[in-house]
C-alpha cells in the first residue's frame, strides 16, 4: 500500500535544543498512526514540519506524495487538522463556524451529518464559547473531518470525554478508517492508542525510542504491558513539561 505521510532523516532545532532528531517514519493509507511521548518530546514540531506550518533544518518530507511547503494549496484540500487548543471568535455559533469552514473547501463534507454523527447536531444555534469542554472537543473533530480528507491528523481527540463519548468517537474513526481515511494522532490515554493505533512511534527528548506495532513494543521493553512499556520507553518521570 501506499504511504501517505513519509519524513525521511527530519530534523529541527530552537536554538541549542534539538526538538527533532533525525526522525524517519512512514504511515500506510488507510491506517491509524500514533505519535506518542511525553511533553517536550517533539510531537508538536514533528506535526508542524509535516504540515509545513514550521519548517523543518533538514530532511525530506511528503504528504499523500506532496511537499507540505511547496504545495500548500493542493494538500489544503485533502487534509484535516484538530488541535487541542484552538481559539475562535467569541460570537460564532456552531452552524456559521461550521458554514464557514465548509466554505474553505470545493468539494465538504456535509456538516450536520458529522454533528449528528458526534452528538452535537442540538448545538447547531449554540455560541462555540459556551459548549461544554467536551461537546468543544467533539466540534474540533467534526471540522477537521468537514474538508473530507484523506488524512486528518488529531491532537489528543478525546480530551475531556467521559468514556462512552470516547467509545463512541473511537467506533467512529475506525468505520473511517474501514472507508480508507488516514490518521495520525497524538494520545496520552493508552486505552486509546491500543484500541485504533495500527503503528505507534514512540518519541524521548526529539529521539525516536521505538517505531512498530503495539505487540511489538511491548516485546522489545522488559514489561508485560503496553502502558508499562510506554513508560520505560519515555522515562515520562525525568521529562520536562515544556510543549515543543
Amino acid at each position: 500500500m501506499q504511504d501517505a505521510v513519509r519524513v525521511e532523516q527530519l530534523s529541527k532545532s530552537y536554538g541549542r535544543l534539538l526538538a527533532a532528531d533525525n526522525i524517519n517514519l512512514s504511515v500506510t493509507s488507510g491506517t491509524v498512526f500514533g505519535l506518542l511521548g511525553a511533553n517536550g518530546a517533539g510531537k508538536s514540531t514533528i506535526i508542524e514540519c509535516i504540515l509545513g506550518t514550521k519548517k523543518a533544518d533538514g530532511g525530506k518530507i511528503s504528504v499523500l506524495g506532496m511537499n507540505p511547503l511547496t504545495d500548500r494549496k493542493k494538500l489544503f484540500e485533502k487534509v484535516g487538522v484538530q488541535f487541542q487548543e484552538t481559539n475562535y471568535q467569541d460570537q460564532i455559533t456552531v452552524a456559521e463556524l461550521c458554514e464557514v469552514t465548509a466554505s474553505l473547501y470545493r468539494d465538504p463534507a456535509d456538516p450536520n451529518d458529522l454533528l449528528a454523527r458526534f452528538g452535537i447536531a442540538h448545538k447547531l444555534k449554540s455560541l462555540v464559547r459556551d459548549l461544554s469542554g467536551g461537546q468543544r472537543q467533539r466540534l474540533f473533530i467534526v471540522l477537521a473531518l468537514i474538508p473530507g480528507p484523506k488524512v486528518v491528523f488529531l491532537d489528543e481527540l478525546t480530551t475531556g470525554l467521559d468514556a462512552k463519548v470516547r467509545r463512541e468517537v473511537w467506533k467512529i474513526l475506525s468505520g473511517l478508517k474501514e472507508k480508507g481515511l488516514t490518521i495520525f494522532l497524538t494520545s496520552h490515554f493508552m486505552d486509546e492508542v491500543k484500541a485504533l493505533c495500527d503503528q505507534i512511534c514512540i518519541l524521548k527528548k526529539g529521539k525516536i525510542a521505538f517505531l512498530g506495532t503495539i505487540s511489538e513494543a511491548v516485546k522489545a521493553s522488559p514489561c508485560h504491558s503496553f502502558e508499562d512499556a510506554y513508560l520505560w520507553y519515555t522515562d515520562e518521570e525525568g521529562q520536562t513539561d515544556e510543549n515543543f
